[in-house]
């Protein structure tokens, strides 16, 4: 896949370009609130992406695992409509044991209109939570800050 449609890393920090489009709004036509949260995964799933890890990979390894949303605090500054163009900036703050960390903000025309801080658990198959694998650490880490 194009690093072009997995959005960029730079100085640590992963970019991702999103257009709004007609069905990401309700009917007062501004995005429909959970709709960034759509946009979040988008950043999270392509920063994993460009950095050596795959979603689809990661449950067939023998290491097999996924990452879960254990919480999320976010903010909604300002809405947005149909044909803005949203830049999803992302960070990993933090890896320890089975969680990783993540800020992200969501700007349109360099203002941000939108923040969450997120935390993720690796778990195992099985569901239960296990230590984040050391080959997937050691593709995070260069990138946390």
């Amino acid at each position: 896949m194009s690093s072009d449609i997995s959005g960029y890393i730079k100085n640590k920090i992963h970019y991702l370009n999103v257009r709004i489009y007609y069905e990401d709004t309700d009917f007062t036509s501004v995005v429909y609130h959970a709709n960034y949260l759509k946009f979040s995964e988008r950043g999270r799933s392509d920063f994993l992406r460009l950095v050596g890890i795959n979603h689809s990979e990661l449950i067939t390894q023998e290491d097999a695992g996924f990452f879960v949303v254990l919480n999320m605090y976010s903010e909604f500054l300002q809405s947005s409509k149909i044909d803005d163009i949203l830049s999803v900036k992302s960070s990993f703050t933090s890896l320890s044991g089975a969680r990783l960390n993540m800020r992200q903000d969501i700007l349109k025309d360099n203002k941000v209109i939108f923040k969450a801080i997120t935390e993720f658990a690796f778990l195992k198959k099985n569901g239960k939570p296990r230590k984040v694998p050391d080959n997937i650490i050691n593709k995070i880490e260069p990138y946390l800050f």
